[in-house]
């Protein structure tokens, strides 16, 4: 784990309506390949919006964010998008998958908006992320016919289909039991031991937390460990 894949450098964040609020104070960190880490705190601590302005979707901030060592500041919404397709695999606590698609074409999605292989590639690299996961049988399926769990592993194989830097997680868990919760933990674990994936997994579940590799607490927009 000595590469840096991304960094946090003096991000502040202020929210102006209805009045100013300063929500992120000078936020520092950085995240190597491989790493798994989980960014714990109490509701309205900043770590959503920290998740935002990590995955570039916030361009409203000070400070600077670095993704495989290149600064994300200077570069106009195209450039961003360009680098949340391939750099970044989102995972969030709703699956939002087509129910107009099969799930094979759910996963193909950021594939073919990337546009890097073949749309026949491409299928064959989603059903590969599927194997992985061990939903392949489920792949002719829409996602409406899929229990919770087996919706978000089909999320997770999504977010890896363009072999992101890192994967971004905004409460994964939030709408599963414990068993699922389990199931999806060691997904992440697998990709981190077998693929040298890095992860990065906003939660509320702090035994989640407690089992990743680093927990970075926050308190106030501000980390405190």
């Amino acid at each position: 784990m000595d590469s840096i894949i991304l960094e946090a450098l003096n991000i502040s964040k202020t929210f102006y309506e209805p009045k100013a609020v300063k929500v992120l104070r000078d936020v520092n960190f950085s995240l190597n390949k491989g790493e798994f880490a989980s960014i714990m705190g109490k509701s309205g601590c900043g770590k959503s919006t920290l998740l935002y302005i990590l995955s570039t979707m916030d361009t409203d901030y000070e400070g600077d964010l670095r993704i495989d060592h290149i600064s994300m500041k200077q570069k106009n919404e195209p450039e961003l998008a360009y680098v949340r397709n391939e750099k970044i695999g989102f995972v969030f606590q709703f699956h939002y998958l087509l129910n107009e698609f099969s799930v094979l074409q759910n996963v193909m999605l950021p594939g073919l908006r990337l546009g890097k292989y073949s749309a026949e590639e491409t299928e064959h690299r989603a059903f590969e992320k599927l194997k992985v996961l061990g939903i392949e049988t489920e792949a002719k399926k829409k996602p409406n016919q899929l229990s919770g769990g087996q919706k978000q592993r089909v999320a997770i194989a999504r977010a890896l289909i363009n072999d992101p830097l890192i994967i971004m997680a905004d409460e994964p868990t939030g709408n599963l039991d414990k068993k699922n919760t389990e199931i999806v933990f060691n997904i992440f674990n697998e990709l981190i031991t077998n693929y040298q994936q890095t992860i990065l997994v906003v939660t509320h579940d702090s035994e989640f937390a407690r089992k990743t590799q680093r927990i970075i607490e926050m308190e106030d927009g501000t980390i405190i460990n």
